[in-house]
């Protein structure tokens, strides 16, 4: 019997509580024989289940759907299941991730951007609502075993710390068992990862690699499982941290793309565009749509621009080749099971298009672009030979990225356009699937898998969940597109809207209106009205890639999409829409919660390691001090307080006895501060003191430190982080977790001395008028958009 023709399963979880319906006596022998409730069992014939869901991942940049960079785990399973290519997503990371565990659209579940850039809308709080019960509970609740390996980017950034709380982490999110970090993405060489609510230890192999480690935890967990209870199925998410920037990977890996990139991104598209015709992912009418005017032509580069653009490419293929190869163990140790026939495999390569983020020059550092700062090639060419190191946050030009989505337009962020949205999705599934290799182009939406899985396991979406009314699915299962037959089937979805950053989109019926806001590798928010917002239009049936705009020709069609594009947003919680850019990142501009919000003086003691960003002092654009009372031993070594890591923030240390302070800027300048001599031995009180200059963000200002009142270093930062000093490390007392703020220290860099306590003192916008100026004057920008 197939999972969908057994009994449904409950509208109401969980269960009710068991009542025993016998007859009770006097004694128990008087009574009914004794009856325990019994397990939940999946229903009969349900699958387990192998999500795997890659990051920031062109349409064409595997080669299963006709890209460059090997994917022959992705080959194995198109060989053996469907290759859909109408299947779309959000164009941002944490939107899709949310609609994809919910089955509700982005905004309904709250999540309009990343969870980093969230405001107090509806649609925008990135608080997942408890009406919005995941995929994951709803399994769990009907006898599934439940794991989430790898990224989570859907925990409000206040709740990510050891204080929890903990509604919103993997455990409350429906998930028996986690590994993985709780960021947009992490540092592949120096992650900070988290088992279930503990910090892990750093791991002490010379060849730790984040996505190899992700692998044998994701083995590991099945394998016991299925070991431990073989009858009962599982749900398995693997969300690793590739392809998203850092593109960090083994020169090993690099070696084998050397030369395979030279002929650059124009090329690249139209070998790649070919090469999907012949495959048959893609149409053979489909059109080629040309480079945007703001990118330019590979032949149009100097020599050094190629060589250096080149390489940052073999980078990038060699990071996406050795995911896919990660990924093939998992998929192949979940092979080797007893019930595997029984196993459907859900492989979708990217949660939006490949990312620009890198700017039209390409990345040492992708904070730069996130507080709003271009890089020059004539930088990052000096460091060629060190990409997909731990030396830098590395991220290719948005030229390569625009490349990996042939043959659409624009890349992630542009929820307009498939350069943004549609990704490959592979399932594979023996015990169903018999139309092997076969194509699907039903149009499709992330928020369609879910929906998919209730169905195909025979599980009923539940109207109440842990005593919260549901949100119905927004989604629509797709099963029906499994059998041979059903090769030409009519798409079930008929109306799709599409939001992000006010780039937006609307698909109904074969059509599709698009509206492009921003391009993303620009930073700057300027001068925007969404009421002159260009309208673009599309016969998708006749126009696979969106080539041939049609909105002079048929103008009725476009003014009835914008129309009900309102329409479904008013439906979907998108409004207000919201174009502002990097302002948005800053916490305490945006007012979001905060366990450090009010407070101008906190005190750490030693073994507080792994605070997370939102948690750890705001020590931005203000002045500040840093206290520590301390205990130094002879010859005295390590880290004493640090916020960040390679991407930006500080650190105070002791090397041989001398006092150290580093200011990280973004990675860019590491200006440092040394003691002439070395503390002496026994109880000291060290404080760093930095008076802001005022008059805006980012700006610099004096910095003095003192050994029991005595000056013994100091003087100016000319310039400071303006927005934020990284992307997912925080900070840590007595050693530095993640990685290094500067490269002078080998991780992790532990006090050697004792540490009575770290105290950090904040200035605020009434402790001068010039800090009042520049605190009204980042609200004023953040109004007008202008940032």
């Amino acid at each position: 019997m197939r999972a969908q023709d057994t009994p449904r399963t409950p509208a109401i979880l969980p269960r009710p509580d068991f009542h025993f319906k016998g007859q009770v006596g006097r004694t128990y022998l008087e009574s009914d024989p004794a009856q325990f409730p019994q397990m939940v069992q999946a229903p009969k014939g349900a699958p387990n289940i192998l999500m795997i869901l890659i990051d920031d991942c062109g349409f064409g940049q595997y080669s299963t759907f006709g890209g460059g960079v090997p994917s022959p785990t992705m080959d194995k399973l198109a060989a053996d299941g469907l290759r859909f290519n109408r299947f779309h997503t959000t164009a941002l990371c944490s939107p899709t991730r949310a609609a994809l565990i919910t089955g509700r659209n982005h905004h309904s579940a709250a999540f309009a951007g990343i969870t980093e850039a969230a405001t107090g809308y509806d649609g925008y709080t990135c608080i997942l609502p408890k009406s919005c019960g995941t995929v994951g509970e709803v399994l769990r609740q009907n006898g599934y075993a439940t794991a989430w390996i790898g990224k989570n980017h859907n925990t409000p950034t206040w709740e990510l710390s050891q204080a929890g709380p903990f509604d919103h982490w993997a455990s409350g999110l429906g998930f028996d068992y986690f590994y993985g970090f709780n960021a947009g993405d992490m540092n592949h060489w120096n992650p900070i990862l988290y088992e279930n609510h503990n910090l892990v230890p750093a791991s002490t192999d010379p060849n730790y690699y984040l996505t190899t480690d992700l692998a044998d935890h994701a083995i590991s967990w099945v394998r016991e499982v299925k070991s431990i209870a073989p009858d009962k199925p599982f749900f398995l998410y693997v969300a690793p941290g590739a392809t998203h920037a850092p593109h960090h990977v083994s020169q090993e890996w690099i070696a084998r793309f050397k030369g395979k990139f030279d002929k650059g991104w124009d090329a690249y598209r139209e070998e790649t565009f070919e090469r999907q015709k012949a495959a048959g992912v893609i149409p053979q009418d489909t059109k080629l749509t040309p480079r945007p005017e703001s990118l330019p032509a590979w032949d149009g580069l100097n020599a050094d621009q190629k060589r250096l653009y080149a390489h940052m490419m073999e980078v990038f293929a060699a990071y996406g080749a050795e995911c896919d190869y990660e990924m093939g163990r998992i998929v192949d140790a979940v092979k080797q099971l007893p019930d595997a026939d029984n196993t459907m495999i859900i492989y979708i390569a990217g949660d939006n298009g490949a990312s620009a983020e890198g700017g039209i020059e390409g990345s040492l550092s992708e904070n730069l672009f996130f507080n709003g700062f271009p890089e020059k090639w004539q930088d990052n060419i000096k460091a060629i030979d060190e990409l997909g190191g731990p030396k830098h946050y590395n991220h290719f030009p948005a030229e390569w990225a625009w490349a990996m989505n042939t043959p659409f337009q624009w890349t992630k962020q542009v929820a307009s356009h498939f350069g943004g949205t549609r990704n490959p999705m592979i399932i594979d599934w023996p015990a169903r699937i018999k139309d092997k290799g076969s194509v699907r182009s039903q149009f499709l939406h992330v928020i369609d898998i879910t929906p998919t899985i209730y169905d195909v396991c025979g599980i009923t979406a539940p109207t109440e969940l842990n005593g919260i009314q549901q949100k119905p699915i927004e989604g629509l299962s797709f099963a029906y597109t499994f059998p041979k037959d059903s090769v030409n089937a009519k798409s079930h979805r008929g109306t799709q809207y599409f939001e992000m950053a006010v780039n937006r989109g609307i698909y109904y019926n074969g059509w599709m209106a698009s509206a492009l806001s921003f391009a993303p590798w620009n930073p700057n928010r300027e001068n925007f009205d969404p009421d002159k917002q260009k309208w673009e239009l599309y016969n998708i049936d006749a126009d696979f890639s969106q080539a041939n705009d049609l909105a002079q020709q048929n103008p009725e069609k476009l003014r009835q999409l914008q129309d009900l594009w309102w329409v479904e947003a008013a439906k979907y919680n998108v409004l207000p829409i919201d174009w502002r850019a990097v302002i948005r990142l800053n916490s305490e501009l945006m007012g979001r919660p905060s366990l450090i919000k009010g407070r101008t003086t906190m005190t750490y003691y030693p073994g507080t390691v792994g605070v997370p960003d939102a948690a750890s002092p705001p020590m931005l654009n203000k002045s500040w001090t840093i206290t520590a009372d301390i205990d130094v031993p002879a010859n005295a070594n390590g880290m004493i307080v640090t916020h960040g890591g390679l991407e930006g923030g500080y650190g105070l240390y002791l090397r041989n006895g001398k006092v150290n302070f580093v200011y990280n800027y973004l990675g860019k300048e590491r200006p440092t501060f040394t003691a002439k001599t070395a503390l002496p031995q026994g109880k000291t009180q060290i404080a760093v003191d930095f008076k802001y200059d005022g008059g805006g963000i980012g700006k610099g200002g004096s910095l003095t430190i003192t050994a029991n009142g005595k000056e013994i270093a100091g003087g100016r930062l000319e310039k400071t982080v303006p927005i934020q000093f990284g992307l997912g490390e925080g900070l840590d007392i007595g050693e530095d977790v993640g990685s290094p703020v500067d490269f002078t220290y080998k991780l992790p860099f532990a006090f050697t001395g004792k540490i009575e306590k770290v105290v950090i003192k904040l200035g605020t916008s009434g402790l001068t008028r010039m800090e009042e100026l520049q605190v009204e004057d980042a609200k004023q920008q953040m109004a007008k958009g202008d940032q």
